[in-house]
């Protein structure tokens, strides 16, 4: 009866029509629209370090831009792709280059949108993003974060009944009985995994497009890029590449990070008037290892534990053949509780031989027994040591 006279009151019809309920007050579809005149400025030769990604993606630019070509063979246009890769390799930004570089309207959504507590909404939501998509057509669809609804269905009574109704409403409207000519899906996920086979087939996502970490090439890209904005004291391509060598395994979002923060780091000495590479290099150590703690209070004991702990890491590594280079041995207290920390660069690389991961392992220990030969016993300190050791 409340909710009777709430609804009334909004001057509402259809009590009996529980579809216009939903659409009218809780189903409003939450997707945004970016018409043509207002694209985002992102064009592809904005995003660096995603070489191969970038061709994939502009052979969907040219299905929508020429799609007669594509088709007089009798070959049918793809319907969506699906970018997958870590947080922070670009998988948003490459959705906004192919937006601004098609120049098609655009709908941008998540998966989380999708997701009420209402039975129902999430349904209506997907029905009126596709209705729309089909009245602008040629355009392109986005879902950003597209596990949040398409996880695989299951026959588990603990199933989430309204999640999988949103992915079969989804389903359908990818690849069902309504036409979606030149309507192209895109969709990020780092959770490709525990997506329903059903959404990840052809004929939906004809194309998984893999977006990894970048390699030392890619990475002196993307700083090539970040750089621009800065004042240097040296040539954007020697600091490049210099920075490229001390970030293995940094994402776009960490390098993007890495030159925001040295930029302010060299802002607050009013004396400076260009970025220098000791702010660069500081801004890469709070990266990896966090903040410097200088409120932190160690002792002089603890100190020279952790000052032989660490020379115990260099010094076993240095003898080594199968070890990362060292680049740097730090006693600064750091982060949450890192009191001291080893630093190497480890080379691109996808195998690893038994040696290989023998003579880490020997590194990896090389603290532990350091501080049992130096002080005749061990502390807490090799707990992360032995963590690695162990993985």
């Amino acid at each position: 009866a409340l909710t009777y006279v709430i609804l009334r009151s909004m001057n509402l019809s259809g009590m009996g029509d529980m579809g216009g309920i939903t659409d009218g007050i809780f189903g409003k579809d939450k997707s945004k629209l970016v018409p043509k005149d207002s694209l985002p400025d992102v064009r592809f030769a904005d995003v660096a370090g995603l070489g191969e990604a970038k061709r994939e993606v502009l052979e969907f630019v040219d299905f929508l831009k020429n799609p007669a070509e594509h088709t007089r063979l009798g070959g049918k246009l793809p319907k969506g792709a699906l970018l997958v890769g870590p947080p922070g390799t670009g998988k948003t930004l490459l959705a906004k280059a192919t937006a601004g570089e098609v120049g098609v309207p655009f709908f941008s959504v998540t998966g989380s949108d999708f997701v009420e507590m209402y039975v129902g909404m999430g349904s209506s939501r997907v029905r009126q993003l596709f209705a729309q998509a089909r009245k602008k057509a040629p355009c392109i669809i986005f879902i950003d974060e597209i596990d949040a609804i398409g996880k695989s269905r299951s026959n588990s009574r603990y199933s989430n009944d309204e999640r999988e109704n949103t992915l079969n409403s989804l389903l359908v409207e990818m690849d069902g009985f309504n036409p979606n000519e030149g309507v192209v899906v895109l969709a990020g996920t780092n959770r490709v995994d525990v997506l329903d086979k059903a959404l990840t087939r052809p004929g939906r996502f004809d194309r998984q497009i893999s977006i990894d970490a970048p390699d030392k090439k890619g990475r002196e890209e993307i700083f090539a890029v970040h750089l621009k904005k800065i004042k240097l004291e040296e040539s954007i391509e020697v600091i490049a590449e210099k920075l490229a060598n001390l970030t293995p395994g940094f994402v776009g979002a960490d390098i993007a990070n890495v030159c925001n923060e040295a930029a302010a780091l060299a802002a607050r000495d009013v004396d400076k008037k260009f970025v220098d590479m000791n702010c660069l290099e500081q801004a890469i150590e709070r990266t990896i290892a966090g903040l410097e703690k200088k409120s932190k209070v160690v002792t002089d004991e603890e100190r020279k534990v952790v000052a032989h702990h660490e020379a115990g890491h260099a010094v076993v590594g240095w003898f080594l053949e199968f070890t990362d280079p060292l680049l740097k041995v730090s006693i600064v207290p750091r982060g949450k509780a890192a009191l001291g920390y080893a630093q190497y660069l480890p080379k691109d690389k996808y195998l690893v031989s038994k040696k290989e991961y023998e003579d880490r392992i020997t590194m990896a220990l090389g603290g532990r027994v350091a501080e049992e030969i130096i002080f005749g016993e061990i502390s807490t300190g090799a707990s992360d040591d032995l963590d690695k050791v162990t993985n």
